[in-house]
C-alpha cells in the first residue's frame, strides 16, 4: 500500500481548479498496480502517452466504499511516493468478464507487448496476488471494469484542451 500525500493532492488540485477558473471537489486519488515500482512504471506509461486505459475488479469498489467509475469522473494518478502528477478524466467504462477484454482494449492500457495474451497473463498474476485483500475472488470471468481515460492536465501532459 503506498500512503498518498494527501497535502501535496489538494495542492495539485487547487492549481487545476485556479487553472479552470473552477472551485471543485478534490477527487480520488490513488496510484495504479500494488507496488511503488508497478505505480511508477504504469504511471510512466500515462505521462508518456502510451496508456490510456485501465482495467480493475468490480468487486473491489463495494468493499472500499467506493463506487464505480463513470464517464466524466476526473481522478488523480500518484506515482511510488504518493504525489500527484496529472489529472485523468474517465473517457468510457465498460463492465465484463475479465477475459473479455479485447485486442484494443490491451493496445489502449499500453502495457508489455501491448498484445491480448500479454494483457491476460499480466492481469491474471495481479488479480491473483491481489484478490482476497481487496475483497474479491479471482476468475477469468469475473467482473471487471474496463475504464477509458485521458488526460486533462498539466496542460502540457493533457491529450486535448478541455
Amino acid at each position: 500500500m503506498i500512503d498518498i500525500d494527501r497535502a501535496a493532492v489538494e495542492r495539485f488540485w487547487a492549481a487545476f481548479c485556479a487553472h479552470r477558473g473552477k472551485d471543485l471537489p478534490v477527487p480520488t486519488a490513488e496510484t495504479f498496480g500494488d507496488s511503488p515500482e508497478m505505480a511508477d512504471e504504469l504511471l510512466g506509461l500515462v505521462l508518456d502517452g502510451t496508456k490510456r486505459a485501465t482495467a480493475s475488479a468490480h468487486d473491489s469498489y463495494a468493499p472500499a466504499g467506493e463506487d464505480l467509475p463513470q464517464v466524466a469522473d476526473r481522478w488523480i494518478p500518484c506515482d511510488g511516493k504518493g504525489i500527484p502528477r496529472c489529472v485523468l478524466e474517465t473517457t468510457d467504462v465498460r463492465v465484463g468478464p475479465l477475459d473479455s477484454v479485447d485486442d484494443q482494449f490491451a493496445w489502449d492500457e499500453g502495457e508489455g507487448d501491448r498484445s491480448r495474451a500479454y494483457w491476460l497473463s499480466e492481469h491474471q498474476g495481479f488479480f491473483e496476488r491481489t484478490a482476497a485483500g481487496d475483497g474479491f475472488t479471482y476468475s477469468e470471468s469475473m467482473p471487471t471494469v474496463f475504464e477509458r481515460f485521458a488526460v486533462v492536465w498539466p496542460p502540457e501532459l493533457a491529450d486535448s484542451p478541455r
